[in-house]
């Protein structure tokens, strides 16, 4: 068979996605014990002991099917955001809700308006439907460029992706740069806020756009468990939508699309608030403490509102994580992520980072 002939062609064209090297990969290649990854984004402060306890005691279940609509994960997100039922939907992990929503909506006569770089999802699920790719480049202080991304809206736009706090610079746009888009976007284009690292925001600029939700904007929000909840592993993120736009959401979602153990973990996870809240300290004090170690070797890098910080170490990223690894430290190169001298790094514990620090002072021969 001639799988050329089989697929469509424009399937070729879409570059998988590379994940960060596993601990375990890295481990077995060099043959080291200790190992710290600095690579995903992921929540080193881990998740809530209750949500682990929640977890096993559901395990001894799953020798049956999830609850196929997650009504009580749903519920208890409608009445924590003060939304309806209806305006709750769940995918198996915010990658998911991004996909259907390309799945539905576009087609090879249909463009997407996202940011570049950001969040390389909005690129490969519109490339899945075939669509138009409108990429906008950031602005100079690595935000999304909004008037640009306005002035290339055309009567074939119908889904425009804002990721605030972006992924992978971990800088935002301010309140006014929303607010300009909510009144001029035109209303046959759809707007996306991805919000995977919106707990993490504390700037008094940064928006709030579930209120543009509820006050009946046509925009769609999604945030996960994955950052600040600790629940990478399990895969689970959430929207808010309008009643239709879940209904379709519910026809093109997979029958039982989040596994049982991800939604007892999810609503352990929003019952434990104080958890949130020590690790959006323990991610300030890394915050904190790498903007110092930075400042200090000379290294310049984007003020972030994420639980990772993008920093230019002035030498070919790769390069740099190659020597980094040997050393039992996995960090994101930037080369892929369109930024060839750069490093995405995320916080971790004050011991993680003064090892990535001593590791990069001597890669670097600071």
């Amino acid at each position: 068979m001639d799988i050329k002939k089989l697929v469509h062609k424009h399937i070729f064209d879409i570059k998988p996605y590379i994940p960060g090297k596993p601990v375990e990969e890295v481990q077995r290649e060099l043959g080291l014990s200790d190992v710290l990854k600095l690579a995903s984004n992921e929540n080193l402060f881990g998740p809530s002991p209750k949500v682990v306890e929640a977890i096993r005691a559901a395990a001894s279940d799953v020798n049956y099917y999830p609850d196929g609509g997650a009504y009580y994960l749903r519920e208890k997100l409608a009445a924590r955001f003060g939304v309806k039922f209806e305006n709750v939907v769940v995918g198996n992990g915010t990658d998911e809700l991004i996909r259907i929503l390309c799945t539905a909506t576009l087609g090879p006569e249909d463009e997407v308006v996202f940011a570049d770089p950001s969040f390389v999802m909005y690129k490969i699920s519109a490339m899945v439907s075939d669509a138009t790719l409108v990429s906008v480049a950031l602005r100079d202080d690595l935000t999304h460029d909004i008037p640009a991304m306005l002035d290339r809206v055309t009567d074939r736009t119908k889904l425009l992706f804002v990721c605030n706090p972006n992924n992978p610079t971990g800088t935002f746009n301010k309140k006014d740069d929303i607010r300009k888009l909510i009144d001029e976007v035109p209303d046959h284009v759809l707007v996306v806020f991805d919000e995977a690292y919106y707990e993490y925001a504390d700037d008094p600029d940064y928006p709030q756009t579930l209120d543009y939700f509820k006050a009946g904007k046509d925009v769609v929000v999604l945030r996960t468990f994955s950052k600040i909840y600790g629940l990478a592993g399990l895969r689970i993120g959430y929207g808010f939508v309008s009643e239709e736009m879940g209904d379709v959401v519910h026809r093109v979602r997979n029958p039982f699309n989040v596994n049982q153990l991800a939604q007892t973990a999810a609503m352990a996870a929003l019952d434990d608030q104080e958890h949130v809240r020590s690790a959006i300290e323990f991610c300030k004090k890394g915050r904190s403490q790498l903007y110092a170690e930075f400042d200090k070797m000379g290294l310049s890098y984007a003020p972030t509102q994420a639980n990772f910080i993008l920093v230019d170490v002035g030498r070919d990223s790769v390069e740099v994580f190659g020597e980094l690894l040997k050393k039992g430290v996995i960090v994101r190169p930037g080369t892929h992520l369109g930024f060839p001298t750069r490093l995405r790094i995320t916080m971790g514990s004050e011991s993680d980072n003064e090892k990535l620090v001593r590791a990069l002072k001597e890669v670097l021969g600071k």
